[in-house]
């Protein structure tokens, strides 16, 4: 994700997928006996190493491009040890422990790849590329106390950009080189300019190397914002074709899918993901299980399947659950504890379930930057019902989390346009009835989101703005805002519902319909949900003689 990484619990979400130090497996079940019909799809990187490394370092270097991070050290380790003269099976574990756009690394993480560039650099590679290759990396774990990660990852870039300069014809310096561009951008930068220069690195290989999984899927990254979604369509449908057998590569394209509200291929996409986490025994594999689930429980929720939304909750709660010694490990705490806390959040707001979201209580285990997602959901949740006291109580309590997260270890979460923080100051201004304010200080989120983007599996600012607009008697301009949201957030169940009744208001009966239409539309003529917004877009629709 690549500008929605600067809102809090997106950026959290795709971090904690990797908090957990990689588990170690069995050796004799995945590095040396993965299916032989396993498609991770083509990658071309001679080392010169043992022959008998060749095959497994590329599948190696696959699993990289994918993010199988864990399953990439575990192959690489493996070819350390039948080929100790290998110094690119270093470079590779080290590159496996380098998550780029998923997590800031942790100093035992930074010492870790520190000692396997050392080992690299050690043995000593054979060809200057491959030394490049190494050199590049020992850049970025030049420190391994070093806190400021975007200046370690801005320095890994530039050594990478003067490598596929001097390789030019290289397509995995290009690939990795567009990875790190994405990586080093700065979270307050809304020009998209990292972005640009990595799609126009990536768009000429990808045409040269159509089955490169990296190539695929760094460009999804890249286009992961409203502004750039269309660009990654075909690329995103032509990932999953690429690499079937990575449940990340299935999933990746409904990144661009929910950006476009092609809801279907959003559900398809991410149920073939789930079916492959579930073949895995590997409790990392849970973590991309519960960010497919998520998209899920989003799609499932603008198309009216209500059941099946509920049953990705009720399954989210067995899944968290279920992990082992959760008492005993932090790390699994900070694995699980986003899926725990929005999930039931998401869904309540999107049900429009005020009553129970404003009970809603953050895990007992949970951190700060995951108390704030359950008090976010509780100060909406207030607001809606008009309980003044309750809404300062919860604003108060997500305030109190935003500090407690800004002193720990998490503070990076909150860098760059911190979109619950203004929602939350515009809910209680609304409830407060401090219209004027709580109208400026939702429309300035929704500026700041209409640039860079929300996350995909969020509620649109500036569909709480029309909402807003509605409730305060403004159906005109709540039908510009609605319209406005669903030029970027195409599709929503709530921007449709909410056009249609703003429209209805304001008596543009032909707006109306076409909004209730499209909603029926999506929503399967409401088969599978009873939500009064549906039961009242067929009456109307009836009543129109439509």
């Amino acid at each position: 994700m690549t500008r929605v990484k600067s809102l809090a619990w997106l950026l959290l979400w795709v971090c904690v997928l990797c908090v957990i130090p990689a588990l170690t497996l069995d050796d004799e079940m995945h590095a040396h006996h993965h299916d032989p019909a396993e498609q991770l799809g083509r990658v071309s990187f001679p080392i010169s190493c043992a022959p008998a490394s060749q095959t497994a370092f590329e599948r190696g270097v696959a699993l990289l491009h994918s993010f199988g991070y864990e399953e990439a050290e575990e192959q690489f380790t493996a070819i350390s040890q039948t080929d100790p003269a290998c110094a690119m099976a270093h470079w590779g574990i080290a590159m496996s422990l380098f998550h780029q756009i998923w997590e800031r690394p942790e100093d035992s993480t930074l010492k870790r790849g520190q000692e396997e560039i050392a080992k690299a650099q050690k043995i000593g590679a054979k060809t200057e590329r491959e030394r490049g290759y190494i050199s590049a990396l020992a850049v970025f774990y030049s420190d391994p106390a070093k806190k400021d990660y975007l200046r370690q990852a801005a320095t890994y870039s530039d050594a990478m950009a003067k490598l596929y300069q001097q390789y030019p014809t290289d397509v995995e310096a290009g690939a990795f080189y567009a990875l790190s561009l994405l990586a080093a951008q700065p979270p307050d930068d809304s020009s998209h300019a990292a972005e640009k220069k990595a799609v126009a690195i990536l768009n000429p290989l990808f045409e040269q190397q159509p089955d490169h999984p990296g190539l695929a899927h760094y460009i999804i990254h890249a286009c992961d914002s409203p502004e750039m979604a269309p660009m990654g369509l075909a690329a995103a449908r032509r990932y999953a074709e690429i690499a079937p057998s990575s449940a990340h590569a299935v999933h990746m394209p409904s990144h661009i899918f929910a950006r476009l509200g092609l809801w279907q291929e959003d559900i398809q996409a991410n149920l073939k993901s789930v079916a492959l986490t579930e073949k895995s025994d590997a409790m990392y594999m849970r973590g991309h299980e519960l960010h497919a689930m998520h998209f899920l429980l989003y799609a499932y929720l603008q198309t009216g399947q209500d059941d099946a939304a509920k049953r990705m909750v009720e399954q989210s709660k067995q899944i968290v659950a279920a992990v082992p010694n959760r008492g005993e490990d932090t790390g699994m705490l900070e694995y699980y504890g986003f899926a725990a806390a929005h999930f039931p959040a998401l869904y309540d707001l999107e049900m429009r379930n005020w009553q129970h979201a404003a009970t809603l209580q953050p895990a007992a285990d949970a951190s700060p930057h995951l108390q704030m997602i359950t008090y976010w959901a509780r100060t909406i949740a207030a607001a809606h019902m008009g309980e003044v006291e309750a809404t300062r109580r919860n604003a108060q309590k997500f305030a109190e989390a935003e500090d407690a997260t800004r002193k720990s270890k998490y503070a990076y979460v909150l860098e760059g346009p911190h979109s619950s923080q203004g929602e939350v100051a515009a809910w209680l201004a609304f409830a407060e009835k401090r219209n004027d304010d709580a109208l400026q200080q939702m429309r300035q989120v929704a500026d700041t989101q209409d640039k860079v983007g929300k996350a995909e599996v969020d509620i649109p600012a500036r569909e709480m703005l029309a909402e807003m607009l509605l409730e305060l008697h403004q159906p005109e301009n709540a039908l510009l805002e609605y319209e406005r949201s669903m030029k970027i957030d195409p599709g929503r169940f709530n921007g449709l519902a909410g056009a249609a009744r703003a429209a209805q208001l304001a008596h543009q009966a032909a707006k109306a319909n076409f909004y209730n239409a499209q909603l029926l539309k999506n929503c399967d003529d409401g088969k599978h949900s009873d939500r009064p917004e549906l039961r009242s877009a067929k009456t109307e629709l009836a009543e129109n003689g439509q």
